[in-house]
């Protein structure tokens, strides 16, 4: 049986942040799981995945990342971009999922809003930590 990458560090010196990076982007927690830490990885995705679910529940806008948002113009709406494209898979899911687009008649669908642009943004933090791992900078 082989050693994982937790037990040996050199095992995930093969392997490309920049892959480690573009895995766990699409992804959420597949930068961990590919380096071999996998409960790490199953709690990111399900915590990503939770956030990005209960914003389609709750019917919250999601920022297009098409056409490009000039953020001169309007800086909100691009920063909104951003962190919606940040969840990955979630992100492509959302337009594919919810064809009857959002509803912020209520409060629900402005709190879905801000729930999927949190489900971005902790996914970059994660991209960023299985990044500094691939790299050996973080154990």
């Amino acid at each position: 049986m082989s050693a994982t990458s937790a037990e040996n560090p050199s095992a995930t010196q093969n392997i490309s942040p920049i892959f480690i990076g573009v895995a766990a982007w699409l992804v959420p927690g597949l930068g961990h799981m590919i380096l071999g830490r996998w409960a790490r990885g199953i709690a990111f995705l399900a915590a990503i995945g939770g956030l990005a679910l209960m914003s389609y529940h709750l019917r919250g806008i999601i920022f297009s990342v098409l056409p490009p948002v000039d953020p001169r113009i309007d800086p909100l709406a691009f920063l909104g971009a951003v962190g919606d494209a940040g969840t990955g898979i979630f992100y492509f899911l959302a337009h594919v999922l919810e064809r009857s687009g959002p509803d912020i008649s209520r409060a629900a669908g402005d709190y879905g809003t801000r729930l999927f642009a949190a489900a971005g943004v902790a996914n970059f933090l994660c991209i960023i930590d299985a990044c500094e791992i691939a790299i050996g900078r973080k154990r």
